[in-house]
């Protein structure tokens, strides 16, 4: 079965040429478009709701523009973290995320404009379903409706939650004052609107909560069906334990520890073993928990530690030079893991740990600039082709999000215990008492570089914390670079195409 792709008629569609990068939206119907530069245009017309079939088929196209290899599925991941401590790069190859990581990439730079387009064009792709479902009640059950508008507004909440802190300054800076992203909230099928100025981080932030709100209300608490099809679904789909688990993110990101609480405890116990309840708003849910062997969520994709993934197949690769196990594993180890100042070298890391022996590797690439038996990240082991599906969010991340927000304004046992939960999993024999607050909270946050190393989170967590980026690319083997939140560089710039077809930007 074809996860994430929609195929609808082509007689549906309307194609378009849209000038404007904000408004160009990625909406073809076969998979291998996927694979474009700069795909054609493709706008739904009301037409597609007249089956059920063609409502689930745009349904799982929202999907398949967010999980997109230029984006979450992968270079979103990729362009957080190797501008940090934690990689190496290996090629000096301008195409595979080279301006980036030493921090020289600028706003003409051609992959920054097509993430930047690719986000854009999954909240419009979002928006016009919102539109064409409004306007087609007779022609779809209003159950399924009232959950099918949940996960548009959840992958509209996803991909604005993305953009925003990849784009603008972080909400903590100035509690959200600064400028943030056009808000676009209307369908757009023309170049007719594109003018429209930023709203506020804050503004953004303020929908984005809004739409997960709503998708939590609106959302199955699980999908049925055969265990393979259920487990499938739970993986790739959002149900409610999704949109609570980004919650908790988005309100960590905000510095609203109280909030990450009120959140993350509708889907983790009280105590340990930390699961989520059988139940969400009366509702059967979910029932997540960490694997016992971290390695199993790297191979067997739909566990019940994914909350959600990008899934790929043989047939929905992707793409070229896209790839997390092209970029880190074998498949061309564009970079390797920093063992002298990057965290694997971190003595919380230690030798024993699962997620050393298990999820990474040596690699003896031979090279002047690298030489051999150099540590490698080998979590998407599926290369040619690269299937490894990508996780977007995990319940080990939500433990992590809840023990941070306890230890700094809640119960610091309760942190201890989500903290040892999590480490426990790869490395039962560490001991780790904390000597102060300021202490658990700190290695909370190594935690998360160790148990989530690259998976997108280290630019985002110095973000958050007010920490500047400590840079191997823009330094030396020797000496980090440190690049400052007052730094120009400290921030990825927004496209130029943006700023000339927006003119109110």
């Amino acid at each position: 079965m074809k996860i994430f792709n929609s195929n609808p008629s082509k007689k549906y569609l309307i194609r378009l040429a849209l000038f404007s990068m904000p408004l160009a939206s990625i909406l073809s119907s076969c998979g291998d478009d996927f694979l474009d530069a700069v795909p054609e245009t493709s706008v739904f017309e009301g037409s597609n709701f007249d089956t059920p079939a063609l409502v689930v088929a745009q349904v799982n196209g929202l999907y398949a523009t967010l999980k997109h290899a230029r984006i979450l599925g992968g270079r979103y991941q990729i362009y957080n973290d190797v501008r940090t401590e934690e990689f190496v790069n290996r090629t000096s190859n301008g195409v595979t995320a080279l301006p980036v990581y030493n921090f020289t990439v600028g706003a003409d730079d051609s992959y920054i404009a097509d993430l930047w387009t690719r986000g854009y064009s999954t909240i419009n792709r979002a928006n016009i379903f919102l539109k064409g479902l409004a306007e087609n009640t007779d022609k779809v059950a209003a159950a399924d409706a009232t959950m099918y508008a949940a996960e548009a507004k959840f992958v509209r909440a996803l991909a604005y939650f993305s953009m925003v802190q990849m784009f603008a300054k972080p909400y903590v800076a100035d509690n959200g004052a600064s400028p943030g992203l056009p808000l676009r909230l209307q369908a757009e099928t023309s170049s007719a609107n594109n003018a429209l100025k930023r709203s506020s981080v804050a503004e953004v932030y303020t929908q984005i909560l809004k739409d997960l709100d709503d998708a939590e209300a609106g959302l199955p608490g699980a999908y049925t069906g055969t265990a393979a099809a259920a487990g499938t679904l739970n993986t790739t789909r959002a149900h409610k334990s999704t949109a609570i688990a980004l919650k908790s993110r988005v309100y960590l990101a905000m510095g609203r520890y109280a909030n990450v609480i009120t959140e993350a405890n509708k889907i983790v116990s009280a105590t340990a073993p930390f699961t989520a309840p059988a139940t969400i708003g009366g509702v059967a849910s979910v029932p997540h928990q960490l694997q016992p062997n971290i390695a199993t969520v790297f191979t067997t994709f739909t566990t019940s530690e994914s909350i959600l993934s990008a899934p790929f197949t043989d047939t929905d690769a992707p793409g070229t030079q896209n790839q997390l196990g092209y970029y880190y594993n074998a498949g061309n180890v564009e970079y390797y893991l920093n063992a002298t100042t990057g965290i694997y070298g971190n003595p919380q890391f230690t030798a024993t740990d699962a997620r050393k022996t298990a999820l990474t590797g040596m690699s003896n690439i031979g090279s002047a600039a690298a030489p051999n038996n150099v540590p490698i990240l080998t979590k998407w082991s599926a290369v040619s082709p690269y299937t490894s599906w990508v996780p977007l969010i995990r319940y080990s991340e939500v433990l992590l999000n809840l023990a941070e927000a306890e230890a700094r304004v809640g119960d610091q046992a309760r942190a201890l215990a989500l903290l040892l939960a999590v480490h426990h999993r790869s490395d039962p024999t560490w001991v780790y008492a904390p000597t102060s607050q300021d202490d658990l909270i700190n290695t909370i946050l190594t935690e998360r570089r160790i148990e989530l190393l690259g998976e997108g989170f280290r630019s985002n967590d110095l973000f958050r914390t007010g920490q500047p980026i400590m840079s191997r690319g823009a330094g030396s083997a020797t000496a980090l670079a440190t690049i400052a939140p007052t730094d120009t560089r400290y921030l990825i710039p927004v496209p130029t195409t943006e700023i000339l077809t927006n003119p109110a930007f």
